[in-house]
């Protein structure tokens, strides 16, 4: 008998019916030479201090660092039922081997591996490693099991970012906590993305306005405009003295541009543009395309890819793409296994082509489509458009002025005629057949008196995109960007959420505002735990921990001297105060 662990009860049942395994008991179903068996999420978790010793229930400096020699591992109270299930499943002497298939990321490792460590589990592990929950994908998937080893590496990732977690919300907590006598929450990748909310919300504050003109020759059908200019009297000398009831056009200048498509979706670039389109959260959003990929309509979304794999070509044509005209020169853009790690990009399955979506709500059917639309437009032609620039220099005195306008026509909409629906009507003028040397009355003068702007506060697709990028700079250029930033496409919603539980930011609207209580954070922290630099580099040495070029050892022996080196730091100030 062959034991299959999935992640989720709903994923363990579609895996079931391809195995046609149909007998339900307690808490797995069995049948047809296998038992499938599911988590519910975190079956383990990380113990708390208290229960390494007593005296860390109170929260002291004297205490600190906690750095344990071996770490323990808590059962969910809240899941313990199911756990039992698993371990006697794990244990059991008719069970050959046990089947991984949890979700194939690095979190699904981490949820299978403790809970088989946990049982003490000596059963031989098998790795099924999938982008689809459609059946096809599953049989496929079981015909090609990989050996559980074959993934200790990225086990080893995993649980190195978890005790980094664990080792930095621990010890710099209480520190902080213990030093201002008022409950704070440090985490590793938390603390730095408050840190760039609280900038941002700074700037703001702290702008100054600054006053500044625009001259403006009205033509009849169209209008010339000045630049920037901060003197008003010379832009009033100029505009309503100097220059007279006719003009000549002194430049045209005519470019013909061509736009490519973008790639498809990776997580946090869905999340982010179904923020702008929707206004949906970073979490309802990853929620909702679980909950699709859970009905078979959309492949893995937890994926920080934005190519598919060349093996999918055949399929992804004949099945989406075959539909439409489509741009044959972009499959080698799009298909490159090279650059899909741990999952290919987020695609609607051949399945959901045949689906009824009237069963979808509102915000399923939003997000369906869009992945669908963003799918057939990154297999589009290009966007190919003539912009005009419109020029008058003026001459005064030996200084040029200048005045222009630009607009642009558009030749073939390309792949945007699939995403027109999201986009907002083009402001930009179309500009009439203009041509050097032309004479125009001027219809009307005006001076428009404006201020510079502010920066803009965070939105969720804005600081997931400053969440992505951050301390890109620092690091290795070889690597693909996907892997660098604060956190994962996986973990980022979860992240801004814990930061709105905690009460260190608040949405209004659209914006991400932080509290007093995160700004008083982000002043006594230390500078490694809010600057963005440090956890994007500890990111990628978790991701060469789960290829084998670091090791877990390494990687905690850092984080554990930092912890050690920023209190020995706060005891050498508290001495000198005394």
């Amino acid at each position: 008998m062959k034991l299959v662990i999935a992640e989720k009860p709903s994923v363990a049942m579609s895996i079931a019916k391809v195995l046609g395994v149909k007998d339900k008991k307690d808490g797995y179903i069995e049948g047809n030479g296998y038992i499938v068996s599911w988590c519910l999420g975190h079956l383990i978790q990380m113990a708390n201090p208290e229960q390494y010793d007593d005296q860390y229930s109170k929260w002291n400096i004297e205490d600190l660092p906690i750095i344990p020699n071996e770490y323990l591992y808590d059962v969910s109270k809240s899941t313990k039922k199911q756990y039992q299930v698993l371990k006697k499943l794990l244990t059991s002497k008719t069970i050959s081997e046990v089947i991984n298939a949890c979700d194939a990321g690095r979190e699904g490792e981490l949820i299978f591996r403790l809970v088989y460590n946990q049982s003490k589990s000596i059963l031989p592990i098998k790795r099924l490693w999938i982008s689809s929950l459609e059946d096809q994908a599953i049989q496929e998937g079981f015909k090609n099991l990989k050996r559980g080893e074959n993934y200790n590496h990225l086990y080893q990732s995993a649980l190195a970012r978890a005790k980094a977690d664990w080792l930095i919300g621990m010890n710099m907590s209480r520190l902080y906590s213990c030093l201002y006598r008022q409950h704070y929450s440090v985490g590793r990748v938390q603390t730095p993305v408050l840190a760039m909310i609280v900038d941002r919300d700074e700037s703001i504050k702290n702008f100054k306005k600054e006053k500044y003109y625009v001259g403006e020759l009205n033509l009849g059908s169209f209008t010339l405009s000045t630049g920037r200019m901060y003197n008003y009297e010379i832009v009033e000398d100029l505009v309503y003295q100097a220059i007279g009831t006719n003009i000549k056009i002194t430049d045209v200048i005519k470019k013909e541009k061509t736009t490519r498509p973008d790639l498809l979706y990776d997580l946090t670039t869905l999340q982010r543009e179904a923020n702008r389109y929707f206004g949906l959260s970073a979490k309802d959003t990853l929620d909702i395309a679980q909950k699709l990929y859970e009905q078979k309509l959309i492949t893995y979304p937890r994926t920080d890819s934005r190519y598919l794999s060349n093996d999918m070509i055949i399929s992804t044509v004949n099945s989406i793409l075959g539909k439409y005209d489509f741009d044959t020169s972009r499959i080698k853009e799009v298909f490159n296994s090279e650059k899909v790690t741990d999952h290919h990009a987020i695609i609607p399955t051949s399945s959901s082509m045949e689906y009824d979506l009237s069963k979808l709500n509102t915000k399923e059917k939003n997000i369906y489509d869009l992945i669908l639309n963003k799918t057939y437009a990154s297999f589009g032609y290009p966007l190919k458009e003539i912009t005009t620039k419109i020029i008058y220099v003026y001459e005064v005195q030996g200084d040029t002025y200048e005045f222009t306008t630009n607009g642009k026509v558009v030749v073939d909409e390309g792949f945007t005629k699939y995403l027109k629906q999201y986009k907002k009507e083009s402001k930009e003028e179309i500009l009439s057949d203009v041509n050097v040397g032309d004479t125009f009355e001027v219809i009307n003068k005006e001076i428009k008196e404006k201020f510079t702007s502010p920066p803009k506060h965070y939105t969720e697709e804005s600081i997931l995109k400053a969440m992505e990028i951050a301390g890109t700079e620092f690091i290795d250029k070889e690597v693909e960007v996907e892997r660098k930033g604060l956190g994962t496409p996986a973990t980022r919603a979860g992240i801004i959420e814990t930061l709105i539980l905690k009460g260190f930011i608040i949405r209004e609207k659209k914006n991400h505002l932080v509290t007093e209580k995160g700004i008083q954070l982000i002043t006594i922290v230390a500078d490694f735990l809010k600057n963005a630099n440090t956890t994007a580099i500890w990111e990628m040495k978790l991701y060469d921990i789960s290829i084998g070029k670091f090791s877990e050892q390494e990687f905690l022996k850092e984080i554990e001297d930092t912890i050690k080196s920023t209190i020995q730091l706060y005891e050498i100030v508290k001495k000198k105060s005394e």
